[in-house]
């Protein structure tokens, strides 16, 4: 009987090991807050390489989905962010 526990026991860790999606730590990259239309919730960034996006350093306007995440940026603030496509906008995901 042990050695049917340990069995289901090792095959219950085999599983969870072949189907465990890898965690991808989100790659910030640096910025300035140029504009802030609160009402769009938008925001301009001077950005470097966004390389999640392959896009290289440019300033454009992103999204920002949480209004918590845009009640903390301030214009002309040098910013770390994460932008990723989200139902297809470029949208802000993160703000350290």
């Amino acid at each position: 009987m042990k050695s049917v526990r340990t069995l289901f026991a090792a095959l219950a860790l085999a599983v969870t090991a072949t189907f465990a999606l890898p965690v991808q730590a989100a790659e910030f990259t640096k910025g300035v807050v140029k504009k802030i239309d609160t009402k769009a919730k938008k925001v301009t960034i001077d950005h470097e390489d966004l390389k999640n996006l392959d896009m290289p350093a440019m300033t454009m306007v992103f999204r920002v989905g949480d209004d918590a995440l845009l009640a903390k940026l301030k214009e002309g603030a040098a910013i770390e962010f994460v932008a990723d496509r989200v139902n297809g906008k470029l949208t802000v995901t993160e703000i350290k």
